[in-house]
């Protein structure tokens, strides 16, 4: 019995070595950038329904957010920002699938994974909406996206058991933001002279805000 126990977590040792790493770029954002950019811009972010998943953080949402903002969307906000740009992720559903295969896979010692067959799929399914605020708060334009992901867990061409939850909600986060980057773009012309005309925020952009509904 130990040389088998020893035999099947030396094989899981090697599953977890094995996977593709998400890496540095798993909160970033493709530079896409719009040909109508708006006025600086502070970025809020809420979790809201994504906080069911637990496999999102705040602070990664926003990372996620900022990078789109600044890179994509809006001109940089210091010194001053005009106004708010507030993601909410207002749906979520992540469903795992393949997990009746792992029942083949502990009593095969990871034969499948080992040829390259996935222990299970994770897949996001996603709807974020964009409000653009003035400087007191007023909402001048709503943008909403919707993104799917699947993403695979196993060795060779699969991620891990930690980093497959999370980059698959980034990834169905992407597809979502790319929806809303386009709606921002036509609305551009439009907002920019409203954000302008309602002034700066009191004070210089310090660190960004974070909120997290339940």
């Amino acid at each position: 019995m130990k040389p088998l126990l020893c035999c099947w977590m030396g094989l899981i040792g090697v599953a977890a070595t094995a996977c593709v790493s998400a890496g540095p770029a798993l909160w970033q954002v493709p530079p896409a950038a719009n040909a109508h950019r708006l006025p600086p811009l502070e970025a809020v972010a809420e979790l809201g329904a994504l906080a069911r998943t637990d496999a999102t953080q705040p602070a990664e949402l926003l990372q996620l957010w900022r990078s789109e903002l600044h890179a994509n969307l809006a001109e940089s906000p210091a010194p001053h920002a005009f106004g708010y740009a507030r993601l909410q992720v207002t749906r979520a559903n992540v469903r795992r699938t393949g997990r009746a295969l792992q029942t083949m896979q502990v009593v095969t010692l990871l034969t499948p994974s080992l040829l390259g067959v996935p222990l299970e799929t994770y897949r996001t399914t996603l709807t974020a909406q964009l409000q653009v605020l003035d400087a007191d708060g007023n909402v001048l334009g709503e943008y909403e996206g919707t993104g799917t992901s699947a993403v695979k867990v196993a060795m060779y061409h699969g991620y891990s058991q930690a980093e497959a939850p999370p980059l698959s909600d980034a990834e169905a986060l992407r597809a979502a933001l790319a929806q809303i980057r386009a709606q921002v773009d036509t609305a551009a012309d439009r907002l920019r002279p409203r954000l302008l005309a309602g002034g700066p925020l009191p004070e210089p952009v310090a660190s960004p805000s974070v909120a997290q509904k339940r």
